[in-house]
């Protein structure tokens, strides 16, 4: 969607089009806690002036929402890991956040955080005991030196598991786009001696096994190239199967980190030329002051080359170890414009809603400024919802613009998506037990 800086700056104030974002989970926080604390969140974030929100939907060993794939797996088609404290609703959290966050006009991207990682190493499920699916170590061990347990990047099944997964959620749902974290890669570097990658590497080596020194650097290309070759696949099948208007966003560790620890060369991916690559690279420069990341941000932007207006920036706001200090927030940004990078997303919710909600509303001055477009979705990508109106049986409205819309209704306080169909015009519909009514603009 091509829009005139006349129309954006008209719709948007004078806000430069960049990514705000901030990534969501059930986990230290209560944003997505509950269907009503989803709808104020995301409320919340519109108004503060963000404009994207990658919301987690594949954790610790389930997907967030139904997948025919897990459940063909392991026998589980979904599984909502609760937030501390609260109860373990089982709601498709993918469906409800995504249509408040369209509501609001949020960009969506749904979150895999998890990739092929299977489970944390206290947790026990299904996928952890697969154990010929799991990446080991020389000595035999499963657990990563992060802590958890990891589906081999190399197994057939593993690869499946997670392709199948993203195209469940893609058929299924409206996305704006989706993520992958710095667990599409090994574990660690000192992992892949499972019985399955020391054969597959045998058979390419003459019947070698792989060298018992993890740091062989033949061992270690081999491995990098693997990584990769199943990063171009997952790319490819992914954007044959979501079409043009979709977003294949990655957020690996910062380079060359990355590359020194998991095997993962992702300023390289980004030159491809023999076939589609990612679309955004937003690389996790977490660090616990500004003078840190300064350092670390400027390093990133020289490795992206003439694609970094695909990089985006992610900001360590709050986490393991002190916040950052209030006055610190705002030269983050500052630089992350100055450097001409596509935009920011915080880590994480509970910074930018509980800890510095002033600091990030006053970067953004929505009442002087606007909101900012989406680089990628330009302005008015997401409207807002026509509301229809109870008359007599009947739902009835009218849209500006044909199209294709989904409609949601609210039932028993919640909203979820009832049908999709093509709108011109007047529009009635019948919809018994709905309290409201709206259509969404569908945008695949």
């Amino acid at each position: 969607m091509i829009v005139s800086s006349v129309v954006a700056g008209l719709l948007f104030g004078s806000a430069t089009a960049e990514v705000r974002g901030t990534w969501l989970t059930t986990t230290a926080n209560e944003a997505i806690s509950s269907p009503e604390r989803t709808a104020r969140t995301m409320r919340t974030l519109r108004e503060m002036g963000l404009n994207t929100v990658y919301v987690e939907v594949w954790k610790n060993g389930y997907t967030e929402f139904p997948s025919e794939t897990m459940k063909r797996a392991v026998g589980v088609e979904m599984r909502v890991n609760p937030s501390p404290g609260g109860p373990a609703i089982q709601r498709d959290l993918l469906e409800e956040t995504m249509v408040e966050a369209h509501r609001n006009g949020l960009v969506y991207v749904g979150w895999l955080e998890y990739g092929f990682m299977a489970a944390h190493q206290g947790t026990k499920n299904e996928l952890q005991a697969r154990k010929d699916w799991l990446s080991l170590d020389k000595n035999g061990n499963e657990i990563a030196k992060n802590g958890f347990v990891w589906l081999n990047p190399l197994h057939p099944d593993a690869q499946e598991l997670l392709l199948g997964i993203v195209k469940d959620a893609i058929k299924r749902y409206d996305l704006d786009g989706i993520q992958l974290d710095d667990r599409i890669v090994w574990p660690y570097i000192d992992m892949g001696y499972d019985e399955f990658t020391q054969n597959l590497y045998a058979s390419e080596h003459g019947g070698r096994r792989p060298p018992l020194d993890h740091l062989d650097s033949e061992w270690v290309e081999w491995r990098k190239q693997k990584v990769e070759a199943f990063s171009k696949r997952f790319v490819r099948e992914i954007r044959e199967a979501a079409g043009p208007n979709f977003m294949i966003s990655l957020s690996p560790g910062p380079h060359p980190w990355a590359l020194e620890n998991y095997l993962i060369d992702w300023p390289s991916w980004s030159r491809w030329t023999d076939g589609p690559t990612w679309d955004e690279y937003i690389p996790q420069v977490y660090r616990m002051n500004y003078g840190a990341f300064a350092r670390d941000w400027v390093q990133q932007v020289g490795f992206m080359g003439d694609r970094k207006k695909d990089l985006i920036a992610g900001i360590r706001m709050v986490g393991d170890g002190p916040d950052l200090k209030p006055e610190e927030i705002a030269p983050h940004v500052d630089l992350v414009r100055e450097t001409a990078a596509g935009g920011h997303c915080w880590w994480f919710s509970r910074g930018v809603l509980d800890v510095f909600p002033k600091e990030v509303a006053a970067i953004y001055d929505v009442k002087r400024n606007g909101h900012a477009p989406h680089p990628r979705f330009g302005a008015g990508w997401r409207p807002a919802p026509v509301v229809l109106r109870k008359s007599g049986s009947e739902w009835v409205g009218r849209v500006k613009e044909a199209g294709d819309y989904r409609v949601i209704g609210r039932f028993d306080g919640r909203w979820r998506t009832v049908r999709e169909l093509e709108v011109s015009g007047e529009v009635r519909l019948g919809l018994e037990g709905a309290s409201a009514v709206e259509l969404l603009r569908k945008r695949r």
